[in-house]
């Protein structure tokens, strides 16, 4: 099926010939001068919209979305239009800040950039010296474009082999689905929309998929992973079919023709049980599995032990249906798997990942027009988060990295990384050495990503010297951080990135007070720590955008620069025809010998994964696990916490727990919102607008319940990220940062055989009525008594 161009509203179109006709960068209207660029951090966020800031006095007044621009098209979030209160706020960082205070008593004074990159050379050369290299970690969040520069400055200015996100136990952001796929095919996967291209869905090679499965991710809301969601919104305008399958009934679900409301962490069981109805009834690529794959048979057999009317008990979805999705999935050609973050966040998270990953090939929709195209330099991995990795000794990264004893996964794979959890337990109690530093880069953890939210507080506090770069003072600053560097936003930065398709580079135009990019940092603090190692070449911004986009080699004529780009006909452009080409496979694209097949030890898509039977600890094909707290693992338990708790849906106003203290978000979306079936909250005598206590045998947290008719009678559902900037930010007060906080129920050091995936998703808890007898400031408490009375595990 090919794209059928929509019209044009011709007269709106062409109002203004800089903005709808020529593609020029700067122009003047109505008083502004108009800049044309991307956005794509910070605040937050995982894409790069094209988008117009309109300036006065040189600052940006109004930002409005780019119609020419081949990404997003005009389209823009409310974040972005945001943008302005974002960039002028007056808690917004402006001067780099050293703690005068204790720790959590929210004092700092104000020291220059030379004072700051002085201090870190002194401490991380003391502990250097004192403790090694590995006694420095830094740790990432999420959306902030700093995975290159992160890795950069760790390894090739720290030379530690301690690298991984914030303290996120079992790494279970999006890495459990490209390992599995970087196993499964030795490449990674987003779905077709025609991003790859230039001309967009005008490519003559592109087809309108028939059918997309959106799977565990609401992308409307988080346009995550290398897809916006307003291109699925466009492909079903042109006829293209939706299956969802979430456990709530989301806007694209109210539109798709099959909805299947999933139990949390039985995704492994559904995708199996589809995969054994597509061979049963023969609806299977056999040419594909005949020729390209290894381990079909195998596979077959695994997936005859899940038959529907198995799957439909575990996965509390009507077999009918399970049948009906897997009969349309199976039957349209193309078709494409937009897959997300709850595969990663149960402990089975890496078999689930292989089992949705698999229907892709067992259908023969990988690498196909409209189908999931195969490519590289995927939000991080290889080039990224490798970044001068060879200027730490291979014998620290296979002995000393945290977490190598866990698992092959965490030491020479794509995008390996130390083990969260490992760091964690370094740092609580010095096995196998002391943590005395860590390097915060554009992550609120306690707020945010860290399970057991309140013990990683008290963890951070027992390292010696922590460093955070943030263009707000968040919980996690106040409580634990020594130094905090202001962060340039993203006007106000020259950058790359390299997150999917295509490479983008943002151009500075606009500054505010003494604030920097990430890049920039990398490159000043990396000189000062290594002038004669990897940073002997990068001294600025623009040297390291450069130093990246030749992969680190000396300096050779010929080489793709930052002035390339941004001058280029696209304006921060540059499109790979690597990733823009289809059946990579065939055409030998993927194997380093350059013989037609798969990146892997086979040579075809393993449905097998030959690396794990080697291995020998791994199951080397996917299986449904039980999650460790469950109706079914924990009987007795269920009964006591009779909900199945998830956390992290999406929100149109928030990334994470970024945008807290904007006004207008707050207006839009004043409080954290728990929902609940009706009748479930009818049953514990609770209404709409009530604050609902949810607790389990680790923690509590209280949010505002809204109703929700489309959930289970078994499930409860909480929002993540929040915090009170209304409130005072210093100890006991916090924020409130502990309040509001799901992860108060969510446990460390439960990760899966390949040390990746956690159970975030799979949780129990109980729910009452806030009232006046058991109201109480939780933040305050927890960290008066040192938080809640538990066992901790490891």
């Amino acid at each position: 099926m090919k794209y059928q161009k929509p019209p044009t509203n011709n007269e709106v179109y062409m109002r203004n010939e800089n903005v709808y006709g020529k593609r020029v960068k700067t122009w003047k209207e109505d008083g502004y001068t108009v800049v044309r660029d991307q956005q794509f951090t910070a605040p937050g966020c995982h894409n790069s919209c094209g988008i117009l800031y309109y300036l006065k006095d040189g600052k940006v007044a109004k930002v409005e979305g780019d119609h020419t621009h081949p990404f997003n098209r005009g389209k823009t979030c409310m974040r972005c239009l945001n943008l302005p209160e974002i960039m002028y706020h007056p808690e917004r960082l402006k001067y780099p800040m050293k703690r005068v205070g204790e720790r959590g008593e929210n004092k700092w004074e104000r020291i220059s950039w030379d004072e700051a990159y002085a201090l870190v050379k002194e401490k991380s050369s003391q502990y250097t010296k004192e403790f090694g290299a590995e006694s420095i970690a830094t740790i990432n969040g999420t959306g902030r474009n700093i995975c290159i520069q992160s890795s950069a400055l760790n390894y090739g200015g720290f030379h530690s082999p301690n690298i991984s996100l914030a303290f996120l136990s079992g790494s279970c952001c999006y890495i459990p689905r490209m390992l599995a796929a970087a196993k499964a095919c030795g490449a990674r996967t987003i779905i077709d929309t025609a991003a790859q291209h230039p001309v967009g869905y005008e490519h003559p090679e592109f087809e309108v998929p028939e059918v997309i499965v959106n799977w565990a991710k609401n992308g409307l809301a988080c346009n995550a992973d290398g897809t916006l969601g307003h291109w699925i919104v466009d492909l079903m305008k042109q006829g293209t079919k939706l299956i969802v399958i979430d456990p709530s009934l989301t806007w694209l679900a109210s539109r798709a023709d099959v909805w299947l409301r999933i139990r949390p962490g039985t995704d492994t069981a559904l995708a199996l049980g589809m995969a054994n109805i597509i061979i049963q009834e023969g609806l299977y690529d056999k040419e594909f599995c005949d020729l390209w794959s290894y381990g079909f048979e195998e596979f077959a057999a695994r997936c005859a032990e899940y038959p529907v009317e198995k799957v439909a008990d575990i996965c509390w979805c009507p077999k009918e249906k399970i049948i009906e999705a897997a009969r349309l999935y199976g039957k349209a050609k193309p078709a494409s798997i937009e897959w997300g973050l709850p595969l990663d966040q149960c402990k089975n998270g890496m078999a689930a990942s292989h089992a949705v990953h698999h229907l892709r090939a067992l259908t023969g929709n990988l690498d196909v027009p409209g189908g999931d195209l195969l490519i590289r330099h995927t939000n991080a991995l290889d080039s990224q988060m490798n970044s001068l990795i060879e200027y730490v000794p291979k014998e620290d990264l296979e002995n000393k990295r945290l977490g190598a004893n866990v698992s092959p996964f965490t030491v020479g794979h794509q995008g390996a990384t130390a083990q969260p959890d490992a760091i964690l337990r370094a740092i609580e109690t010095g096995d196998p050495y002391a943590i005395k530093m860590i390097v915060l880069f554009g992550t609120n953890p306690i707020s945010n990503m860290a399970a057991e939210a309140p013990r990683v507080r008290e963890a951070l506090k027992k390292v010696d010297f922590v460093m955070s770069l943030d263009y707000y003072m968040t919980p996690t600053n106040i409580a634990c951080a020594d130094l905090v560097l202001p962060i340039a936003m993203s006007a106000e930065r020259n950058a790359a990135s390299h997150n999917f398709v295509p490479l983008k580079i943002e151009s500075k135009f606009t500054q505010y007070y003494d604030a920097k990019s990430d890049d920039q940092i990398t490159a000043e603090l990396g000189h000062v720590l290594d002038p004669e190692g990897g940073f002997k070449n990068i001294k600025t911004d623009i040297d390291f955008v450069n130093a990246y986009l030749r992969q680190w080699a000396e300096p050779s004529e010929g080489d793709l620069t930052f002035d390339d780009v941004v001058n280029g006909p696209n304006l921060g452009y540059v499109y790979d025809d690597w990733n823009a080409t289809y059946y990579k496979y065939k055409k030998g694209l993927l194997r380093a010998d350059g013989q037609p097949g798969f990146n892997t030890p086979t040579g075809r898509y393993e449905f097998y994964v030959t690396a794990y039977a080697a291995w020998g600890k791994f199951d080397p094909l996917p299986a449904h696990e039980e999650p460790p707290e469950s109706p079914y693992s924990t009987p007795q338990l269920f009964e006591q916490y009779p909900l199945i708790f998830t956390a992290g849906h999406r929100s149109y106003e928030f990334f994470h727990s970024e945008g807290r203290n904007q006004p207008t978000m707050r207006e839009f979306h004043p409080w954290p919102l728990c929902e609940l079936h009706p009748d479930t909250a009818a049953k514990y005598g609770l209404a709409e607008g009530d604050w609902v206590w949810m607790e389990n045998q680790r923690g509590k947290c209280k949010q505002k319940l809204k109703l929700n008719p489309s959930l289970d009678l078994r499930q409860c559902r909480a929002e993540h990220g929040w915090w009170y900037p209304e409130r005072a930010g210093a100890e006991p007060s916090l924020y409130g940062t502990f309040d509001s906080n799901p992860n108060n129920l969510i446990p460390q050091y439960q990760f899966g055989p390949t040390a990746y995936g956690a159970p975030y998703k799979t949780q129990l808890c109980k729910v009452y009525k806030v009232t006046p007898e058991n109201d109480e400031n939780l933040t305050e408490r927890l960290i008066k008594t040192g938080g809640f009375s538990y066992v901790r595990e490891y």
